[in-house]
């Protein structure tokens, strides 16, 4: 169910919508933070400076605008000191982890996912949760219901007090994207994270 002044029609972002993210992102950051948003990468990865003067860049996959928005989102929730180490210091264990390792993960990566979740919405796009871990014998993903609630439960503290850096692009999406609907006016549904 749309909130106010939310859209009831979901829209998918054409390919150019990857590189609005990068607009928004720059007038948001680049200055003040010397940060910046770059698509066409093969994977993800956030690059700090290498040496004064020289900007932090977050790398995300190709023209996705899921992975730019995902990244977008470990950024700001990473701070002043992990900003500093590659890949924000984070740790990843590829496809087939254990039941524990998996466990980890959704309890690290239900904070982003929320974020980007609101990102989404904050664009008029629809999110798509990842539990990014296919089991290697069948291929399938294993039961996400427990994350989803971690997911959905996060939004709703984010909605409470997002971080400085994630209030400031969540506005500025909706001065690019035409959305008006505040974050903590958003109607939240764990349905849609099905």
């Amino acid at each position: 169910m749309a909130g106010v002044g939310e859209s009831a029609a979901w829209h998918e972002p054409n390919p150019l919508v990857a590189t609005r993210l990068e607009t928004v992102f720059a007038a948001c950051f680049a200055s003040r933070l010397q940060t910046r948003l770059e698509g066409g990468a093969g994977e993800p990865l956030y690059q700090p400076a290498q040496s004064p003067g020289q900007a932090n860049v977050i790398y995300y996959r190709a023209d996705y605008f899921a992975s730019a928005l995902h990244e977008i989102a470990h950024w700001c929730i990473a701070g002043t000191e992990r900003r500093k180490l590659l890949d924000f210091g984070y740790w990843y264990a590829p496809d087939g982890r254990t039941t524990a390792q998996q466990y980890a993960f959704e309890a690290v990566e239900c904070k982003p996912q929320a974020l980007e979740w609101l990102f989404a919405r904050a664009c008029g796009s629809r999110f798509k949760l990842s539990a990014d871990n296919l089991d290697p014998n069948s291929g399938n993903i294993a039961d996400t219901s427990s994350f989803r609630r971690q997911v959905y439960q996060q939004a709703l503290l984010w909605q409470q007090a997002l971080p400085q850096p994630a209030a400031e692009f969540y506005q500025g999406l909706c001065r690019e994207f035409g959305t008006t609907t505040a974050v903590e006016k958003l109607s939240l549904s764990l349905a849609e994270l099905a």
